[in-house]
């Protein structure tokens, strides 16, 4: 017997800093995990599916991140009711924002999307405790004009062998970075961030496992003047042996916003 099944999008938020990343993991509190337990509970004993668009890494967060829910026999009848219902049983750092009705012929994984992914960081003096779940903070003078030059050489189509952490045989290294860029942040405000702090701005397709993290490592090296531009020009290259090991801090890194073409 076939059982019929229903498909939709959802859309949410989330604060990553006390969170391992999406993935279910045994015995952690994930994004999956806590998603899973609350369906479970407000669906009781319907059979449901979910998927996840991308895996963040622990400690990131996400402004406009997505999900697939496969739902079997029953359709949701309600929107607004279900995302309320859904919403009062999650735990306050996770929020469903939407959710749209899809077919069976979209794909969450593979169907093709622009992700933007914002990096808040400061440097000089310690910023106030309560930054922390969002700001990566850097206790020494960094060079940033020549950082904000460096941030531009990744945008385009480059190889990024050198900004992935476990790949293998199948990974693929040329991506396009369709955004790349550090600027004033303006974008995420609160009356406890230091006066000045900034964010490096990345926008495109699909990224490597760390990539974002190592990009900004790396721009962290050279504003400590422990590399320079053409280091960074000449890691990009094919062949290029040059593999960079300074992983930023994960609690400075926002999954801002996902978009499904």
């Amino acid at each position: 017997m076939n059982r019929t099944r229903y498909y939709y999008l959802f859309k949410l938020q989330f604060l990553g800093y006390r969170l391992h990343g999406w993935q279910r993991q045994p015995n952690l509190k994930t994004v999956e995990s806590l998603l899973k337990k609350t369906f479970k509970f407000i669906l009781q004993d319907q059979k449901f599916k979910i998927l996840g668009s991308s895996r963040t890494d622990a400690m990131v967060s996400a402004n406009d991140a997505a999900f697939e829910l496969f739902l079997y026999d029953s359709p949701i009848l309600d929107f607004d009711d279900f995302l309320n219902l859904l919403n009062l049983n999650l735990p306050p750092d996770i929020k469903a924002t939407g959710i749209l009705e899809v077919d069976e012929k979209f794909n969450i994984i593979q169907h093709p999307k622009i992700k933007e992914y914002l990096y808040l960081f400061s440097f000089g003096q310690k910023n106030h405790p309560f930054c922390a779940p969002l700001m990566a903070n850097f206790q020494k003078d960094l060079d940033i004009e020549s950082m904000i030059k460096a941030a531009k050489l990744f945008q385009g189509t480059h190889n990024f062998k050198n900004y992935c952490s476990g790949a293998t045989e199948k990974t693929r290294f040329e991506r396009k970075v369709i955004t790349s860029e550090i600027v004033e942040n303006t974008i995420y405000k609160a009356n406890f961030f230091p006066e000045e702090s900034f964010v490096f701005h990345v926008h495109g397709s699909g990224f490597l496992r760390y990539q974002i993290r190592l990009m900004m490592g790396t721009l962290i090296q050279l504003g400590l003047g422990e590399m320079c531009l053409k280091d960074i020009e000449e890691s990009l290259l094919p062949g290029n042996e040059m593999v960079m090991k300074n992983i930023a801090p994960a609690s400075g890194l926002i999954l801002n916003k996902v978009e499904f073409e």
